[in-house]
């Protein structure tokens, strides 16, 4: 029998058959267990199951990371700080940290605030279907289609040679000299080039999330401003803006981690060259070009403290908004 059909048949027969079995094994444990210990304990097994898979896949990782980052290239003896001094010391990892705060800043900046600006307006418009649905359909490509898409973009091919790329091939209709788009090193603006793919792709996710939110604001709450003689600025400032914003931090904080965790176009259409390598390609090029699992794991760790930050502030935010309902 093909391997692929056992597998098959394991995924589609067994899983659920496990899961029944454990529900009744879990009521079976219950039964021996007094009613008023029922309710206390029939969460904590339920649970049981999810909580296992998150300190196998989850918890037990991060902390093999953490001590990973203490240790050599080998992993045989420990080094203390050093793979941290490393980071923060070495030239193309500050760099890195440089460009992924860039990364961090413009994505979030150009997503959220194009996301705001296109559900508003397109809130107003009888076609809003159809507008929503084209600026969307970037996040439905896959970051290396999207990647080898604006390759053919921002293509420079050396003069007398023809420009193919389309913005070269523009310029040159216009009699302007081709430029070399991601090859531009100085201020960083090729990171900014790249940083323009990734918001070319989740601005369709802003507006979405935005949009929605938009359409919860209550109408007559705007209606008796506008009686009350406020202008439209007014009132997107002193009501839908306000709001808006326990969406808009969901929506930023989605943002920024996305942007911590940008790897894919960076790796298509650069490979970290002329200086556009951010911290996460910077992990991976420790770990499989140089092998050093070590430095690696200590880029990791510094991604996570990063990270930390931001959604303790997500789930503080969460929480006092749970608190008023």
């Amino acid at each position: 029998m093909d391997p692929r059909l056992v597998t098959a048949i394991i995924v589609v027969v067994g899983v659920p058959a496990v899961l029944v079995g454990y529900i009744w094994l879990t009521e079976r444990v219950l039964g021996f267990v007094g009613q008023r210990a029922q309710p206390r304990l029939r969460p904590w097994l339920w649970l049981a199951p999810a909580l296992a898979f998150l300190i196998v896949f989850l918890v037990y990782p991060t902390l093999g990371t953490l001590v990973r980052s203490f240790q050599d290239k080998a992993g045989a003896h420990f080094i203390g700080l050093d793979n941290y001094a490393w980071f923060f010391t070495n030239d193309s990892s500050l760099i890195a940290l440089r460009n992924s705060l860039i990364w961090l800043v413009v994505l979030t900046a150009i997503t959220v605030g194009l996301g705001l600006l296109i559900a508003v307006l397109v809130d107003r418009v009888r076609y809003e279907t159809v507008a929503k649905s084209v600026i969307f359909v970037p996040l439905a490509i896959s970051m290396v289609a999207a990647s080898v898409i604006w390759t053919f973009m921002y293509d420079y091919r050396t003069p007398p040679d023809p420009q193919v790329g389309t913005l070269n091939a523009a310029l040159g209709s216009v009699g302007i000299a081709p430029v070399a788009w991601v090859q531009i090193s100085d201020f960083a603006l090729n990171s900014i080039l790249l940083v323009v793919v990734m918001a070319w792709m989740w601005t369709g996710f802003c507006m979405v999330i935005l949009s929605a939110a938009l359409k919860g604001i209550n109408p007559e709450l705007l209606e008796a401003a506008r009686v009350d003689g406020a202008t439209e600025g007014q009132l997107f400032r002193r009501i839908t803006l306000p709001l808006l914003a326990p969406t808009l931090a969901v929506v930023m904080t989605t943002m920024v981690i996305t942007a911590l965790k940008a790897f894919d176009i960076v790796y298509v259409m650069t490979s970290g060259h002329f200086d556009t390598q951010v911290v996460a390609y910077q992990l991976i090029n420790e770990l499989y070009n140089f092998g050093n699992s070590g430095r690696a794991s200590a880029i990791g760790i510094v991604l996570l403290f990063v990270i930390i930050p931001v959604m303790a502030v997500n789930i503080r935010r969460f929480r006092a908004q749970e608190a008023i309902r």
